[in-house]
């Protein structure tokens, strides 16, 4: 707003978006509705939004000479094509004279700068990237909001005389049936986002207390802030959301990162550091630090798998839920990507990065990458023989199975004895409860304990191979160098890893 008399704030709905990805009608929606809460809070600062449709390369010409454009301001993107497309921009910006300004905000810090500080590396644990971040300090505070005091010498044209073919799309135009969205539990905008960000800030104990472990994947009602969506979207500030809790910290004793909502805000900034580091981070091939697996191609496990048609209540109740509302706590999501991938169906996390892609209301493209191959224990963790009980886990927190019965109905009249298992009921207990196993819900579509055992050991080769290939490349460069390197006396990884393990099942 310095030095500004006209201001035109804009948003581009870029077709590269749904040509390059799946989005669900939730996740439309909750676009529509943010743009729709962003425009009514810009015409309260005699204002307006201006959404433009179009290639960013494409429009951006045309809007400099319209305009008479001599400043554009953008935040920074750390997502690989969002990296090519500013690039762009800043090129054609610059042969039409217009100045540009990119701030870092959707972050806590500069990625960049973070890497740089790690001599040039990716921190690939949790601890390094704290050790990094203990030496640049704090956040930066978040910049006020515009007001109609600091707005009052800047206007928009166009405000009052709205040109139809700048107003927010519907999702007709975008080419989605509102009948087919689910119920609207998250509604889109910073105006909610604050209004949900206040109202768990009042939870003072709650806040200082919160320890993501401890909170319940399986609950009626969110165990959490559900505040990610708002934080993907930009709707909410991660700088705000930071400082307000920072606020109810002060002087209080409070749980400490990785586990408190400081940690979280953290572990966001640990995945957005590495997808802007490391090449090739939502793919497995060509992932330097992504373990190569051979994993099965199998369609029909990930059709079944992601309409919730396993046969495995607890997981098939996890997916109605992200198929219907868009969201499901990171502990359901943790259950759901290890059945898919290494614990029973050994389907690749590439296809369940997809589905999570299309459904998940927060879906981020680095978040989504690194906790999928977290999961699958691609990279960053490696204990692979630690597998969820499909069975087992949600009963630790939900034994009568009521999640279970409010996502799938037709296995609400099964006794908690079998809610998680109704394969095992008697064949007079499920013609009681209206639902035949294998007519009206499917029978379990593999046998968990025989599989997870075998998935073992797979994943044990997959490891092995890749001890083998580094030890390989170890020996290259040492060779290059004219010289072999000598290796400490003790068992090999190799060796180590190839040490029958012990199955467990949380």
């Amino acid at each position: 707003m310095k030095d500004c008399s006209e201001l035109y704030p804009i948003f581009i709905l870029d077709p590269w978006f749904p040509k390059n990805m799946q989005v669900s009608v939730n996740r439309w929606r909750f676009l529509v509705e943010s743009l729709k809460d962003l425009d009514e809070s810009l015409k309260k600062l005699n204002s307006r939004l201006f959404v433009v449709r179009g290639h960013p390369a494409e429009v951006f010409p045309g809007l400099f000479k319209a305009w008479k454009v001599t400043r554009l301001t953008f935040e920074v993107d750390t997502e690989p094509y969002s990296k090519q497309r500013d690039a762009e921009v800043v090129r054609l910006a610059a042969a039409h004279g217009v100045q540009v300004i990119q701030k870092v905000s959707h972050t806590l810090y500069d990625t960049d700068r973070v890497i740089a500080e790690n001599n040039g590396k990716v921190p690939l644990t949790y601890r390094q990237l704290q050790a990094v971040l203990a030496g640049l300090g704090p956040p930066k505070q978040p910049v006020l909001a515009p007001t109609l005091e600091t707005l009052k010498d800047c206007c928009t044209p166009g405000r009052d005389n709205r040109d139809p073919k700048y107003e927010i799309p519907t999702l007709e135009e975008l080419g989605q049936d509102p009948k087919e969205a689910g119920p609207c539990l998250y509604p889109g905008g910073e105006s909610e986002a604050l209004s949900r960000l206040a109202f768990h800030m009042k939870r003072m104990t709650w806040v200082c207390n919160f320890k993501k472990p401890d909170t319940e994947p399986n609950t009626l009602s969110p165990s959490t802030t559900v505040l990610s969506p708002y934080v993907k979207f930009g709707c909410l500030s991660v700088r705000t959301f930071w400082w307000k809790l920072a606020e109810i910290y002060r002087g209080k004793k409070h749980s400490s990162p990785p586990v408190s909502l400081h940690g979280q805000l953290l572990w966001r900034e640990f995945f957005y550091t590495a997808g802007a580091g490391i090449p090739n981070f939502n793919r497995m091939e060509g992932n330097p630090i992504c373990v190569q697996v051979d994993w099965d191609d199998n369609p029909e496990y990930v059709k079944a798998w992601k309409e919730g048609r396993t046969g495995y209540p607890f997981i098939d109740a996890i997916m109605t839920q992200l198929r219907t509302e868009g969201w499901i706590h990171h502990l359901a999501r943790h259950a759901v990507a290890c059945f898919l991938t290494r614990g029973d169906l050994w389907v690749s996390w590439e296809e369940g990065q997809k589905v999570f892609e299309e459904l998940l209301l927060d879906a981020d493209w680095s978040l989504n990458a690194g906790n999928w191959q977290w999961l699958s224990a691609s990279a960053f963790f490696h204990q692979f023989f630690r597998v969820y009980s499909p069975v087992a886990f949600g009963k630790k927190t939900d034994k009568s199975g009521a999640y279970i019965k409010k996502y799938l109905p037709i296995l609400r009249k099964f006794p908690a004895e079998y809610i998680y298992e109704p394969w095992k009921a008697p064949r007079s207990m499920q013609e009681q409860a209206g639902c035949i196993i294998g007519r009206d819900y499917p029978k379990p579509i593999v046998e968990h304990e025989a599989l997870s055992k075998r998935n073992i050991m797979r994943m044990k080769a997959a490891y092995a191979q890749r001890s083998h290939s580094k030890a390989a490349q170890v020996e290259k460069e040492s060779t290059k160098k004219g010289g072999k390197r000598k290796l400490p006396a003790g068992p090999s990884v190799v060796e180590l890893l190839t040490k029958k393990p012990k199955a467990k099942s949380s």
